[in-house]
């Protein structure tokens, strides 16, 4: 989902070698993402978060760490775009303490595995599919700020069937951005366009973002509430 626009460099082969390197730094930032989240929540940080109101603050930090990425992951230093991309990973998990608070934790549990496996699959698509996905992406982004701009206006209205559509949607969006993120990935790796390191960090954004937006919303549409 990130900007990128390829550049006509020598040809990489060792794909495998690429994608296995991408998913351990994405694997990483999950967990630095659930670990941050965990220890935000148990350790009780939570309770003065919320109550100084720092959430605001962790949501600008936040955008403003995607933005950094997105705009300057070709001019930054390679351990500065990881520094990014795992910055962005533990202050989302910070934020995402909330969910231990309000869902079950074998709900948490059980939406991360079935995420796991339908992440899984349609990263596989994406890698062996031989179509031309690009007019794919553009369909999914326009789909997806539809679906933001519905999301906004429902707060107003507060209707439960929109909110049950919309996660919907959304997890049908974005299962579509991880076979188009991951067929994306492929083409770079394959055209060697950037640093080695560099490619390894965008492809684990891409496809982090892509397994989190999956995770909450098969969390949204079948976690259970805490009853404590």
């Amino acid at each position: 989902m990130l900007g990128y626009e390829s550049e006509n460099e020598p040809i990489i082969t060792n794909t495998s070698d690429y994608l296995t390197k991408t998913f351990f730094r994405m694997f990483l930032g999950l967990l630095a993402t659930a670990f941050a989240a965990g220890y935000t929540y148990y350790s009780g940080l939570l309770e003065p978060i919320i109550e100084s109101g720092a959430f605001l603050m962790l949501f600008i930090v936040e955008f403003i760490l995607v933005i950094a990425f997105s705009a300057g992951f070709r001019k930054f230093s390679p351990g500065v775009v990881t520094g990014l991309f795992f910055a962005y990973a533990i202050v989302n998990g910070i934020t995402f303490s909330t969910l231990f608070a309000y869902f079950e934790l074998s709900s948490i549990v059980y939406a991360f595995l079935g995420s796991a496996a339908i992440f899984g699959i349609m990263a596989l698509i994406g890698k062996n599919t031989k179509a031309d996905l690009t007019s794919f992406g553009t369909m999914l982004s326009v789909t997806l700020l539809v679906g933001c701009v519905v999301s906004i206006i429902n707060l107003f209205i507060g209707n439960g069937l929109v909110d049950i559509a919309l996660d919907w949607i959304i997890l049908f969006v974005f299962m579509g951005f991880t076979m188009y993120d991951m067929n994306k990935i492929t083409h770079i790796y394959e055209e060697g366009v950037m640093d080695d390191e560099k490619l390894y960090v965008y492809g684990a954004m891409e496809l982090y973002l892509d397994f989190i937006n999956i995770f909450l919303r098969i969390l949204s549409l079948f976690g259970r509430a805490r009853r404590d």
